[in-house]
């Protein structure tokens, strides 16, 4: 727990988990907990695989024959669940967003609180990090990079301000980068726009809302018939595209028809509306405040089983 604090830890697992002799897939292996929750579930002949591309999180890796961990990306998904022979499988669980550990650890470049080297990849052996985003995009690149992932209408102003700066000197450090942007910010907001701004270079450098893409599609043939998709949210970005495809099976979330006009839908919703911290864990946890959890379940026809009998 001290590597990261689970958030929705129960609703989560309960949810998933309907059958203990099934084959469940954690994406986000991180520190372990909703993993162990899982593994608590399972009976004997249950199985668990978890992903996770992070090299640190490998330090908490299960010593359960139950358990199979497997370090790479969870836009993976399909290629290595075949390759271990089990696909499809009865549930997948995405906690997505950062662990504490890699906000906590300045060496990262995840929290602009901390002074460390401008990083911010979740596999720290890809090649961009935030720091070549920062010193090598232009203007207009780093200006779309605020607006679409950070959703600040003022990245214009943002990005300028790198711009000049960087004609000085290299912008190395998170802390180097925050003092740069302080004097664009809104006083008595500047917390709130630091965070914006770094999740929006961390969105970019990890191409998270591009793996998000290509994991979901995948999930519709990885789950068994009344298998459970599980996914936890932390921005809107990413919950307005798991909110669409939950409800449609299309990442745009339009509802395509049969001839009778039937919708054509993988997945029953579990929760109608998504599932939020209480009180409680966020006063706790306050990393859980803006965490929202969506539970969708495949239903036995879908529209691909319709058009390929």
């Amino acid at each position: 727990m001290s590597y990261h604090n689970p958030v929705l830890l129960h609703d989560s697992v309960d949810a998933l988990v309907q059958n203990p002799s099934g084959t469940y897939v954690d994406v986000t292996f991180g520190g372990g907990g909703h993993s162990r929750a899982i593994l608590e579930k399972l009976g004997p002949e249950g199985r668990l695989i978890a992903f996770d591309q992070d090299a640190d999180s490998q330090a908490n890796l299960i010593d359960d024959a139950r358990f199979q961990f497997v370090p790479s990306n969870f836009k993976n998904l399909t290629r290595f669940l075949q390759y271990y022979n089990v696909y499809p499988v009865d549930g997948i669980l995405a906690d997505l967003g950062i662990s504490s550990h890699q906000i906590d650890t300045p060496e990262r470049g995840f929290s602009y609180s901390k002074e460390g080297a401008l990083d911010m990849r979740m596999n720290a052996q890809s090649g961009m990090s935030a720091r070549d985003v920062v010193n090598d995009y232009d203007e207009q690149q780093l200006s779309r990079v605020f607006y679409n992932y950070g959703e600040l209408t003022d990245g214009r102003r943002l990005a300028r301000a790198i711009v000049k700066a960087r004609e000085e000197q290299p912008i190395e450090t998170t802390t180097q980068l925050a003092e740069v942007l302080k004097p664009c910010l809104p006083k008595g907001k500047e917390n709130k726009f630091l965070s914006k701004i770094f999740q929006a270079l961390r969105i970019e450098v990890n191409k998270e809302m591009e793996v998000l893409e290509s994991f979901l599609p995948q999930t519709v043939a990885a789950l068994n018939p009344g298998g459970r998709l599980v996914i936890i949210a932390y921005h809107s970005l990413e919950d307005r595209m798991v909110k669409n495809f939950m409800r449609s099976g299309d990442l745009s979330g339009e509802v395509k028809k049969d001839f009778f006009g039937n919708p054509l839908t993988p997945f029953r919703l579990v929760s109608r509306k998504a599932i939020i911290p209480t009180d409680e864990e966020t006063l706790t946890n306050p990393r859980a405040r803006s965490a929202k959890l969506r539970i969708a379940e495949k239903i036995i026809v879908t529209a691909h089983e319709i058009h390929n009998p």
